[in-house]
């Protein structure tokens, strides 16, 4: 029963996603085994973990998806050559928002891949916090899935959006 959830979930964001990139990717399978095809070429992921710290900040109190777009602008504008010249071409982040998704693909090649937690911290269920979250529960279920489908349908039409 848990597989079925999981496996409809992962369909479902897959197909919700894949409609979001102009670029053709196909997995190929052959007897060697299985490789991802961008627009025709060979693509390995080069990604990393990526957020937003400003020297002197903590990743709690950063909020830099919180301040003016022109302070987004020049943080992205100083991390992102960095990122690209190491080779870098897919981050992994938590909560960037579609604009911002975007302009990093747009000018700098890198597609972006977003987490979502699924639970894997604690979850508030009914108005109250759950620290262990208890996947056979139908409130938590019910909440993880809205959760899925809420962050399928924000990022669905999100160029550079990346959900592998």
């Amino acid at each position: 029963m848990m597989k079925n959830i999981f496996l409809r979930l992962f369909l479902f964001l897959l197909s919700a996603t894949a409609f979001a990139q102009v670029d053709k990717v196909v997995v190929e399978k052959n007897a060697d085994g299985m490789k991802l095809v961008v627009n025709g070429k060979d693509f390995i992921v080069n990604g990393v973990n990526w957020d937003y710290v400003p020297i002197g900040t903590t990743i709690t109190d950063a909020g830099i998806w919180g301040k003016s777009d022109d302070i987004i602008k020049a943080a992205l504008d100083g991390e992102m050559p960095l990122l690209k010249n190491m080779g870098v071409n897919a981050i992994r982040t938590y909560g960037l928002p579609p604009k911002w998704i975007t302009y990093i693909y747009e000018n700098y090649g890198i597609y972006t891949m977003l987490n979502i937690t699924f639970g894997a911290y604690g979850l508030t269920i009914n108005g109250a916090w759950t620290p262990q979250t208890n996947y056979a529960d139908p409130a938590t279920r019910e909440v993880l899935m809205a959760e899925a489908v809420e962050m399928a349908n924000t990022y669905k039409d999100t160029p550079g959006y990346c959900y592998i």
